[in-house]
């Protein structure tokens, strides 16, 4: 009688342990399949987040090529423009120059204000270095011509002198392009030194705007 009652516990402790196994293995696939579950979910994450990204930026850098490659309104644009250094006086074909041969000295563009007309040949250079040129005639007015210096003053690789020879009050000049206007609160005027300082058209961009010559 004992016997068999030491029998029947010995089944039921053997039946409680192998239902707690049981029950233990079953909790760790439930966690293996939760954290399997959960690292999937964050390798998706990871990966749709890092693919919304690049796309972004794609979109982003599109936006930006297209607005570079979308010109100032009123804006002209000349090409085929010769790069030879010469000693000599050059007939360029726009006025004030916007390329073409010119002296091997550059006047300095470091946001540089001349009061006298400057050697066109050395700006055209300056122009090859990625400067902006700014010029004005008598029919700029003097509050403008303030207002142009005080900005050209404030921006590297831009220059700025008198020009009588230009038919507008006030001319911008980049390598291969030129953007005429009557004011400078004219907003073309921000808009084309922030296209064309440095910008894509410069020939020799990050070229020296000091160390040239300064009249």
């Amino acid at each position: 009688m004992g016997s068999s009652r030491a029998k029947e516990q010995r089944a039921a402790r053997r039946a409680k342990l192998e239902q707690i196994r049981h029950a233990e293995a079953a909790r760790e696939r439930r966690n293996r399949i939760i954290t399997w579950t959960c690292s999937a979910a964050i390798v998706v994450g990871i990966a749709g987040a890092g693919w919304y990204f690049v796309d972004r930026a794609e979109q982003q850098n599109k936006a930006e090529e297209a607005a570079a490659a979308k010109p100032v309104a009123g804006e002209e644009s000349f090409k085929d423009l010769g790069r030879n250094h010469v000693t000599t006086p050059v007939n360029y074909e726009m006025s004030p120059a916007v390329g073409g041969d010119h002296n091997q000295a550059w006047m300095n563009c470091n946001g540089d204000v001349y009061d006298k007309e400057i050697g066109e040949t050395n700006a055209v250079h300056s122009l090859e270095h990625g400067a902006v040129w700014i010029t004005y005639n008598d029919k700029a007015t003097d509050e403008d011509v303030t207002t142009l210096k005080d900005r050209v003053t404030k921006t590297p690789y831009t220059l700025m002198s008198p020009y009588a020879d230009q038919s507008s009050p006030i001319v911008l000049s980049a390598w291969g392009k030129q953007l005429s206007v009557d004011s400078a609160d004219d907003p073309r005027v921000g808009t084309f030194l922030d296209k064309y300082v440095q910008g894509a058209q410069t020939p020799e961009p990050g070229a020296a705007c000091t160390g040239g010559i300064s009249a």
